[in-house]
């Protein structure tokens, strides 16, 4: 795939890759990251808080970004942390339906003359007594993958690359990657948090960081549109947050049922 035509970056997913209003920080998704890292283009998040592969199909948001999307557009896909919660309107078996909505997913934006590309999700935050990372996600990026494979589509494994990240850092270094915040310390969560799903902004501009890198890699835009991948660190208020007026309407907007 080149990147010669591309000038807009469609992002579809959860809340680990949506973009939070400021009420929310310092939480942050690595979609509302990846702007520091790619410049010149025009990154349209529509990643949903709670959404699932079915949830964001069936609400009517893939069908928001087929009518939008242009040929020759990227679109990201990264489903799996809500897929597997067990409720009817949102839960998917791995090798069943959330395989079936990814090929929906695939198959639209092909439609579109736009392109796919498959991001698998980031590994929660849990450890066992003995200090050893859980996955949690279980075969959920395994499905991906197989998807990725069958309709060959670019794949960013941002699960493998977390769980080394996450091993490394272990249960007392990922506190400072994740939502752990303790009583007092930030004025958003006056009793703490303690969320070992959704990161804090150090955590979503490394995984952000990482996205972009292999977009650059294997050229899905063109190399000048990469900015800032070797800098050492950004400061925590470098995310941009939404103001809730802001979310509100792009929510809405969003958010519409499909059009008949």
């Amino acid at each position: 795939m080149t990147g010669c035509a591309m000038r807009r970056v469609f992002l579809a997913g959860d809340s680990s890759v949506t973009s939070r209003q400021r009420s929310f920080a310092p939480m942050a998704g690595w979609g509302q990251a990846l702007p520091l890292f790619i410049h010149g283009a025009d990154i349209i998040n529509c990643a949903r808080a709670g959404a699932s592969s079915r949830s964001f199909v069936d609400r009517g948001r893939l069908a928001w970004i087929l009518r939008e999307a242009r040929p020759g557009d990227l679109v990201l896909f990264s489903f799996g942390l809500i897929d597997m919660k067990p409720d009817e309107g949102r839960y998917t078996e791995p090798f069943k339906e959330y395989q079936g909505f990814l090929r929906s997913c695939v198959d639209g934006v092909r439609d579109r003359g736009a392109h796919p590309v498959l991001v698998t999700s980031h590994e929660r935050r849990v450890f066992d007594a003995q200090g050893n990372l859980r996955r949690l996600l279980g075969v959920y990026p395994l499905a991906m993958k197989e998807i990725a494979a069958e309709k060959c589509v670019p794949l960013i494994d941002l699960n493998e690359w977390s769980v080394r990240w996450w091993r490394r850092a272990g249960p007392r270094g990922t506190r400072e990657i994740f939502l752990h915040l303790d009583p007092g310390e930030h004025p958003n969560y006056p009793d703490g948090a303690a969320d070992n799903t959704h990161l804090r902004a150090a955590g979503a501009i490394e995984c952000a960081r990482f996205v972009a890198a292999e977009m650059r890699e294997r050229s899905m835009l063109e190399p000048g549109r990469f900015a800032d991948l070797e800098r050492a660190r950004f400061p925590e208020d470098g995310v941009e947050w939404l103001d809730d007026r802001m979310f509100d309407e792009l929510t809405r907007i969003r958010t519409l049922e499909v059009v008949e």
